[in-house]
C-alpha cells in the first residue's frame, strides 16, 4: 500500500507487515515473554542455612530464664537468615520466531491504522544540540517520538541523549515493547525497507 510522507510524496509499504489483522492474544504473549526475559533474576538473600556460625546452641534449653533457642541463624533473631529467601531464578522463556515477526507486524499495523506512524526521507540535525532537536520535533508536530533510524549521526544520538522522551533506535533493535511504550514512531525511509525485510 502507499504511505504519504510528512514532507511530501508517497512511498511503498508492506502490506504484509503495515497491514495485518490484530492479534490481542498474540501480542500479549510476545510482549510479556520479552519483559520477562529482561529481567536478570540475580535477587539472592542468606536463609538460615546459609549465614555464617550458628553450630552451637546459645544457651542451654531450661532454667535460664529466656526464651529456647537453638540457633543464632533462627529468622528471629538480629543478623539471623531470611524466613524465605529469594533465590537467583531464571525466568527466560522461548519465542517462535515466526510468532515473534506476527507479533511485531500486528504491533506495526495497529500502529499505522491509529495514524502513530511518521515516514521521513531522513532525519538529522546540523549541530549537536538538544534545542535545535526539539525545534525540528516541533515543525513536524511530534512530542516525544521513538525514531527509528537506519545510521543516525553523532550529532543527533548527542541532542536525542539530553532529551528526556525521545529515543533512537536502529532497526535491528526494535521490539514488541518500545513500539507500545510511545504515542508516535518515526522511521525513515532506509530503516522502513530494513524492517520489511527482516519481517517478511
Amino acid at each position: 500500500m502507499k504511505f504519504k510522507l510528512v514532507s511530501g510524496g508517497t512511498i511503498e509499504i508492506s502490506d504484509a507487515v503495515f497491514a495485518k489483522e490484530f492479534n490481542s492474544t498474540l501480542v500479549q504473549q510476545v510482549v510479556q515473554t520479552y519483559l520477562s526475559n529482561g529481567h536478570q533474576g540475580t535477587k539472592a538473600q542468606r536463609s538460615r542455612s546459609d549465614v555464617r556460625g550458628g553450630g552451637r546452641k546459645p544457651w542451654r534449653q531450661k532454667n535460664m530464664g529466656r526464651a529456647r533457642a537453638g540457633t543464632k541463624n533462627s529468622p528471629i533473631w538480629r543478623g539471623g537468615g531470611v524466613t524465605f529467601a529469594a533465590k537467583p531464578t531464571v525466568r527466560w522463556r522461548k519465542v517462535n520466531r515466526k510468532m515473534y515477526r506476527s507479533a511485531m507486524c500486528c504491533i506495526l499495523s495497529q500502529l499505522m491504522r491509529e495514524e502513530r506512524i511518521s515516514i521521513l526521507p531522513e532525519f538529522d540535525v546540523d549541530t549537536p544540540k538538544t534545542q535545535n532537536l526539539r525545534q525540528s520535533l516541533d515543525q513536524l508536530k511530534l512530542a516525544k517520538p521513538l525514531l527509528i533510524l537506519s545510521n543516525p549521526s553523532e550529532n543527533l544520538q548527542k541532542a536525542v541523549a539530553n532529551l528526556a522522551g525521545v529515543e533512537i533506535l536502529s532497526p535491528q533493535r526494535v521490539n514488541p515493547a518500545v513500539c507500545m511504550q510511545f504515542d508516535k514512531v518515526v522511521f525513515d525511509t532506509e530503516a522502513i525497507r530494513t524492517l520489511e525485510t527482516s519481517l517478511a
